[in-house]
């Protein structure tokens, strides 16, 4: 199905009501109490399947430490952080090979994460990858 068909065939958004509109406003004043503070930076970096830190915001270094197992190392403390990851290309031709990730804070390094990633079967495996941390 072409994207323009699939677009037309799209239902629209319901308008919100006069209760949700305020719930939202409310919400948009009150929600940097909820844990992350004003000053909070999104940092990201991408990471070929060699370990190679391919490009990134606050990322200072990525290693491949084993099969299927990284480091990235960025340029502050992010053990309070969220971290995200996704199997990934590092350039913007192809398909990444099929895998997963897994994401943590890195063991005694306060401003890196440790990412592992597998093939489809669950087997550690090298896979390029995409990194952010909202730190």
């Amino acid at each position: 199905m072409s994207s323009a068909r699939a677009r037309s065939r799209r239902a629209a958004q319901p308008a919100p009501g006069e209760e949700t509109t305020a719930r939202a406003e409310a919400a948009h004043t009150t929600c940097g109490g909820a844990g992350m503070p004003s000053t909070s930076r999104v940092l990201f970096a991408v990471v070929s399947a060699n370990g190679v830190l391919v490009r990134g915001m606050g990322a200072a270094t990525a290693d491949r430490l084993s099969t299927g197992m990284y480091q990235v190392v960025f340029d502050q403390d992010v053990t309070a952080a969220g971290c995200v990851g996704t199997v990934g290309l590092s350039g913007s031709a192809g398909l990444a090979p099929s895998g997963q990730i897994a994401v943590a804070g890195r063991t005694g390094i306060p401003n890196a994460v440790f990412v592992t990633t597998f093939d489809s079967a669950g087997a550690f495996a090298d896979r390029p990858f995409h990194l952010a941390v909202l730190a």
